[in-house]
């Protein structure tokens, strides 16, 4: 593959080339070609945090049904849609395999690469084995997050008939000459579940310096919330539950929206029509670079977020139904309204918002603990324990609804599991638009539970051919079937031939 080729070239000498930030540790060397032979040297690559934290997955953030493909938007301005979003948001197999801006696949595959690097290095490097262990354990959850975000993205969903499917490339080392032959589906989760294994035995706890929450680094907290979150996709709700606790009972901080959240303080106004209209965003949205904002987010795990190029997430009608738009402290500071006019649709004009989280283009997609609340009150209703699935959602809710409310708009209310159930699938789409949405149809579709089955989803937008939209051929219905084949999205076909034919595209 061209990513591991090209990784590969730029490490053979080891030219610590990760630019200097204020949270990271001091270069070991100033040397530009130094040969890894510390520990140190291995401490600062994880320290090296936007080598890992990007997740630019475009087929999670326009698949699923949180994201809004409106027609009369596209009226409005036609530059509102790339015509690889409507390709992705129509879930098309002919024209995304050669998409030249696709590159998912790749940046996951670098990750891989630097914790296979580490894991090579480790036996060679001076140190004490106590710090190496916890390395080697840091490196594996650094792996298996991108293994499962590759077999969640470009695989079918994991299911006794699926399990012989194509998987993804199992990359254990750093060679030029390991196979590009993809496992099956079954051989991925089996690899994934034994890098799990290892990153579980992490004790360290996430560190805080300044405020600021080292959570790109691995900890105890963030092994056990990705554990909760795989096992809550693989249906054992004992062991999600289990997990999710553990986590908690090593971080549960929650941001409180009544008080630790505002709106931002730089004003920001849209001439349309001669008219100033403001948009008002939260204050996380004021920092693009700076990334302080984003490190002091005290309920992340895991610092991983997803990153959209259009620097719009759309949300779509059915989405915005699901906000209490008087008491939710979630719709007041991330959906913002007049966002269409910041992005140009003023002539004519036509207001629709958008979601906003950390500036326009990134919101949380590593493990939280709303996320680990979610995953416990979800885990208790399917075991079928009312109060703590009730309790659970609505810690978090006590966090995210205005202290105004009153208490029938604040807390969940269930006559029994199967209600809770229903209430807490809500709650965790209020909670975690575009991140996890399209990775939870796949599971809720697939699982043993008919009650939760999303079904198929329909859009109804114009035609498009491999570079344009085509309103000339009037809307179109696309719909996406619960057994589709295109749960699983195309490769890069760049990635196929650049391994001489070992790798396989998906079949449609």
């Amino acid at each position: 593959m061209n990513t591991i080729k090209y990784i590969l070239s730029f490490f053979i000498a080891i030219p610590l080339l990760y630019g200097c930030n204020d949270f990271l540790d001091e270069k070991p060397s100033k040397s530009t070609s130094l040969v890894i032979t510390s520990l140190d040297q291995l401490e600062y690559i994880l320290n090296s945090y936007s080598t890992f934290y990007q997740e630019s997955n475009r087929a999670a953030i326009y698949s699923s049904d949180d994201y809004g493909l409106l027609p009369e938007l596209y009226d409005a301005r036609a530059n509102s849609y790339s015509v690889a979003g409507v390709q992705f948001a129509t879930w098309d197999t002919e024209n995304l395999p050669f998409d030249g801006r696709e590159n998912f696949w790749q940046s996951e595959y670098r990750k891989i690469f630097n914790a296979n690097m580490i894991l090579s290095y480790l036996p060679k490097v001076t140190g004490s084995d106590q710090e190496k262990e916890q390395i080697k354990y840091e490196a594996h959850l650094i792996r298996a997050i991108s293994m499962w975000n590759l077999v969640q993205t470009y695989s079918l969903p994991f299911t006794e008939a699926n399990a012989d499917e194509p998987g993804i490339v199992l990359k254990q080392s750093t060679s030029f000459d390991e196979s590009y032959i993809r496992s099956t589906i079954k051989e991925t989760y089996e690899f994934i579940e034994r890098d799990l294994d290892e990153a579980l035995k992490l004790t360290k706890n996430m560190d805080i310096v300044n405020n600021k929450y080292r959570s790109w680094r691995g900890s105890k907290g963030a092994a056990n919330a990705f554990a909760a979150r795989y096992w809550l996709n693989r249906n054992d709700y004992n062991k999600a539950l289990e997990y999710a606790n553990v986590a908690l009972e090593a971080h549960d901080v929650l941001m409180n929206y009544n008080t630790d959240m505002r709106y931002s303080s730089i004003p920001s106004n849209v001439n349309v029509g001669g008219v100033q209209v403001p948009v008002l965003y939260p204050y996380t949205h004021d920092n693009q670079s700076d990334l302080t904002d984003m490190m002091e987010w005290k309920e992340l795990y895991y610092f991983r977020l997803m990153y959209h190029e259009s620097w719009w997430y759309i949300p779509s009608p059915e989405l915005l139904s699901l906000y209490d738009t008087d008491y939710d402290l979630r719709y007041k500071y991330h959906i913002v309204d007049n966002y269409s006019f910041d992005r140009g649709v003023t002539n004519p004009p036509y207001e629709y918002p958008g979601y906003i989280f950390f500036f326009k283009d990134r919101i949380p997609s590593g493990p939280t603990v709303a996320e680990m609340l979610l995953i416990k009150a979800e885990s208790h209703a399917r075991l079928g324990q009312l109060s703590p699935a009730l309790d659970a959602v609505n810690k978090l809710r006590e966090n995210r609804i205005d202290d105004s409310a009153p208490n029938s708009a604040k807390y969940l209310t269930a006559a029994n599991s199967g209600e809770a159930l229903t209430l807490i699938l809500e709650e965790r789409r209020r909670e975690m638009p575009f991140s996890q949405r399209w990775f939870d149809i796949r599971r809720l579709n697939n699982n043993e539970d008919s009650t939760d089955d999303v079904g198929a989803i329909t859009r109804s937008f114009y035609g498009y051919n491999s570079s344009t939209v085509t309103p000339s051929t009037g809307i179109i219905t696309y719909t996406i079937e619960p057994n589709s084949r295109r749960y699983a999205a195309p490769i890069p076909n760049t990635e196929i031939e650049s391994s001489g034919g070992e790798l396989t595209q998906n079949r449609y």
